[in-house]
């Protein structure tokens, strides 16, 4: 039969498993990182998991395919139910988009002295985090030069707690971050941005991507820039 159903464009996918997440059918799983249509069948055209993706590579078409049948999908979310699995996803684990609540989690120091996570969600590192996502809204940005985790010893308490972090190296990667950071700023409910860069002068890519996506976004969003030393002080 001829009848609406969704497409999916892999080119534009950036594989963070929103949509499959979104897809209360299960029709939308993840192969070799991308989202793919599992089932015709599984799809009810509805559209659910459009508005979830962030690069905007799933549309409607009109096609041949079989008719939706909601005792197979009933069928299928219970035997995912009893396997007690999370949603599909056979990408590469750095690129699964997760959030952790830390609103009711440990101290900083639990009582065996031991150091606690205060991270909120993964992927961390600018390259892989989507310009979308449900754990930016209303979030306080940490924009944070790699080195500067390991250069300070209290990372996540005084600079992670309470804010979504992206990580990244514009020496290493060789990138301008700015265009992401854009996007990132400009399509979600950011509050204020945290830039925490190293000393040395490559660190000032960082932060240089950093007011040029404040800038671009056209927004007006109170940030600030805090610079650590190579031996883990706060400069300024």
């Amino acid at each position: 039969m001829i009848r609406r159903i969704i497409q999916i464009d892999e080119d534009k996918c950036n594989g963070c498993g929103a949509c499959a997440n979104a897809c209360h059918e299960g029709a939308i799983g993840m192969v070799n990182g991308k989202a793919k249509l599992l089932r015709d069948d599984y799809c009810d055209g509805l559209g659910d998991c459009l508005p979830t993706c962030p690069t905007g590579a799933i549309t409607f078409v009109e096609r041949e395919a079989a008719a939706y049948d909601e005792e197979a999908v009933k069928e299928n979310m219970k035997k995912k139910a009893k396997e007690k699995k999370s949603p599909a996803f056979s990408g590469c684990p750095g690129q699964r988009m997760r959030q952790f609540d830390r609103r009711n989690s440990a101290p900083a120091v639990s009582a065996d002295n031991s150091l606690t996570s205060e991270l909120r969600q993964w992927p961390v590192q600018i390259k892989l985090v989507p310009t979308k996502a449900p754990y930016f809204d209303g979030a306080k940005l940490l924009i944070a030069a790699d080195c500067t985790a390991y250069a300070y010893a209290n990372f996540h308490h005084d600079f992670i707690k309470g804010k979504i972090t992206v990580v990244g190296c514009p020496k290493l990667d060789d990138i301008d971050y700015s265009e992401k950071l854009t996007e990132i700023i400009r399509n979600n409910d950011i509050q204020s941005v945290t830039v925490v860069r190293m000393e040395v002068p490559c660190c000032g890519g960082l932060e240089h991507a950093a007011k040029t996506a404040l800038q671009n976004s056209g927004k007006f969003t109170p940030w600030q820039v805090v610079t650590i030393s190579t031996d883990g002080q706060i400069l300024d």
